[in-house]
């Protein structure tokens, strides 16, 4: 089979592997469609302690089981299968709470666990009795199952903030994750919800999923421009779905009064620190949390509300390549002209 496989920081290989061998408590899974992360840029260019070369990245991933060991109960050949990242351990006290994204070992696909840039993937005991497996019907593709991964990680940003029913939302950047997330507000009930971003380009693409305002951020006052679109209160919720600090600030800088910003966007190594004046937090009693990854109760959910229409994913995803041509699908990512970027090993 083949496997793009990780050999060293910044190099990428497609090799010929030997098959996975299916033993009495794992599953084997034909990849159909992996989309690449932003983590996996990180990884390839920066690598991370979780990864330890030679290896297989890919967590956003979607395939049909072909086989399994005789302990196995959880899956059956022919299943559909969409696959999260975040894998519990099942024993310390975050995973046995559902809180398994928080797990101190915090083990993963494509990172401790071989990941889906590949034809086949093993599935072992592990990731079968406690991870993100999710069947899914012939009601969506593969592509868009893949996509569950992302959106469950939108599920718990918007859970953390205790975002509900007729509350107004910023959402800072509209890469897929602040795309889909205008979706799930909508579902959820958002009154008003406000997307900003600096790329025309992605705003483009964002203007497909019908926020009430969109704010080009390079162009205008964003917490000016927030304030007076939600009556100078400040939004209730902000997300900020991108990696900047400077939105990070401004994201506190405009919430509402006991409002919640969630610094949801990672910030790239050697960012300078936050700057924020600690009494804005203070006289505002407002709350400022962070969320990462998911758990396979939020991998569920967004499997079902992808199969039920409720958040669409086709609109983002814009480019496509076999897994032959993984530099070129890399680039694309890297080179932000692509949106989701989905590989599809047997192409």
């Amino acid at each position: 089979m083949l496997a793009a496989v990780l050999e060293d920081l910044g190099r990428l290989a497609v090799q010929e592997l030997p098959m996975p061998v299916v033993d009495d408590d794992s599953a084997l899974l034909k990849v159909e469609s992996v989309a690449i992360c932003g983590s996996d840029l990180r990884i390839l260019n920066h690598g991370n302690p979780r990864v330890t070369p030679p290896a297989i990245m890919g967590h956003e991933a979607a395939g049909v089981i072909v086989a399994v060991g005789k302990n196995v109960t959880r899956v059956k050949e022919g299943d559909r299968i969409a696959l999260g990242a975040d894998v519990p351990c099942g024993q310390c006290r975050w995973c046995r709470n559902g809180m398994g994204n928080n797990c101190t070992i915090n083990y993963a696909v494509g990172y401790q666990i071989s990941g889906a840039f590949t034809q086949y993937m093993l599935l072992p005991r592990l990731l079968l009795e406690e991870g993100p497996v999710t069947p899914f019907s012939s009601n969506i593709g593969f592509d868009a199952a893949a996509l569950a991964e992302p959106l469950a990680c939108a599920i718990n940003g918007l859970e953390l903030a205790q975002f509900s029913l007729g509350k107004t939302l910023v959402i800072m950047g509209l890469g897929p994750i602040g795309c889909m997330m205008i979706d799930l507000a909508r579902h959820m009930g958002a009154a008003k919800i406000i997307a900003t971003q600096r790329s025309k380009k992605r705003m483009t693409i964002g203007k497909a999923y019908g926020a009430d305002v969109y704010i080009a951020s390079e162009e205008e006052d964003v917490v000016a421009r927030c304030l007076e679109e939600t009556g100078g209160e400040g939004p209730d919720v902000v997300m900020t779905t991108c990696g900047s600090v400077e939105a990070h600030e401004q994201a506190i800088e405009m919430v509402a009064h006991r409002g919640f910003v969630n610094l949801f966007g990672g910030l790239a190594k050697g960012t300078r620190p936050l700057n924020v004046l600690s009494n804005t937090i203070h006289y505002k009693e407002c709350f400022v949390t962070g969320s990462h990854g998911s758990t396979p109760r939020h991998h569920e959910m967004a499997v079902g509300i992808i199969e039920r229409g409720q958040v669409r994913v086709d609109p983002i995803i814009t480019h496509t390549f076999p897994l032959t041509q993984i530099h070129e699908a890399f680039k694309a990512m890297e080179s932000r002209e692509g949106m989701k970027v989905i590989v599809h090993p047997h192409a």
